[in-house]
């Protein structure tokens, strides 16, 4: 019997009929109920620092996270331990917050509702519509695509990025590789953001990527904020060349008098692309497909990194 630890009472009720792991509670704010756990899924928000304890498993063989990004758990990662991502739950929620963001970015929705609150109507016609613009998405994984299709839908012509360059699909003619981005970014009105942050994607958005960009192009990053060098966006931004929406920023959480803030063209939700009321019924789905895998010894799927 595989012994797993999962940081919710509820999760365990509504998973308790999986074939082959005993489930125990476990949110990492104390020590481990037991030492013979093999599989740990973490809380899906709370301190990263938690994951320290994960070292006192002796037995510990996989660390199952419910979020898409995993960087924050390598460095607590301890020997031998497999960590695994939470690939395609927040897919559906993420592509939302970032066809939400780029459309009231484009349609002025942040000036209409201060406009609301002084009881002001503006005139705004001409705004940047969504259709027709030239979007460039860097990132084209799980997420990426679900993005690209909500884009395809709002009838964006949309060119993809990913790691290497490799043949279209039924989203895309084809796939551009990140070596390519000097000769697409002069040719993007929209350039919208979902990579891991690795070592490679780090301030990948510098200020020579910026520069490259048209005049009024719009950032958005539903990735991880580290992606961007937030003093190269700001400088953009604060000239009034460059817009941005963004969904995660650096530092984070955006200190209150940090200048980003109050940036023209700047709009910035507070890291919600995936919690939403979507969450739950998928980490469910998904951790329901993963825990049976554990058990019957096929092992988990979606591997990001071995300690």
């Amino acid at each position: 019997m595989a012994v797993v630890s999962l940081p919710d009472q509820h999760w365990i009720a509504e998973l308790d009929d999986v074939s082959g792991v005993e489930l125990v509670h476990w949110d990492l704010k104390g020590p481990p109920p037991r030492a013979d756990i093999g599989l740990v899924v973490p809380p899906y928000m709370g301190n990263p620092d938690r994951l320290s304890r994960l070292s006192e498993l002796p037995g510990l063989q996989v660390v199952q996270l419910v979020t898409a990004g995993y960087e924050h758990a390598v460095p607590h990662l301890p020997p031998g331990v497999v960590l695994a991502n939470g690939a395609g739950i927040h897919d559906t929620s993420t592509a939302e917050l970032a066809l939400a963001l780029t459309l009231a970015s484009q349609r002025r929705l942040p000036d209409f509702v201060r406009a609301q609150e002084r009881g002001e109507w503006l005139r705004a016609a001409g705004a940047p519509s969504l259709a027709d613009r030239r979007v460039l998405l860097v990132g084209y994984g799980s997420v990426g695509r679900s993005i690209v299709s909500r884009l395809n839908a709002f009838e964006a012509q949309v060119t993809a990025v990913a790691s290497r360059a490799r043949a279209g699909d039924d989203l895309v003619e084809r796939v551009h590789g990140v070596d390519e981005l000097p000769g697409l970014l002069p040719d993007a009105e929209i350039v919208v953001l979902i990579v891991p942050l690795t070592d490679s994607t780090r301030g990948l958005v510098d200020a020579e990527f910026l520069a490259a960009l048209p005049d009024d192009a719009l950032v958005v990053n539903v990735a991880r904020g580290g992606v961007v060098d937030t003093d190269a966006l700001l400088a953009e931004c604060e000239s009034g060349r460059l817009r941005a929406a963004l969904d995660v920023t650096d530092p984070e959480p955006l200190p209150t008098d940090h200048p980003l803030w109050r940036a023209p063209g700047v709009l910035i939700s507070p890291h919600v692309g995936g919690a939403s009321t979507a969450f739950e019924p998928r980490a469910l789905r998904f951790l329901r497909r993963e825990l049976a895998a554990y058990a019957d010894g096929s092992g988990v799927h979606h591997v990001v990194h071995r300690a």
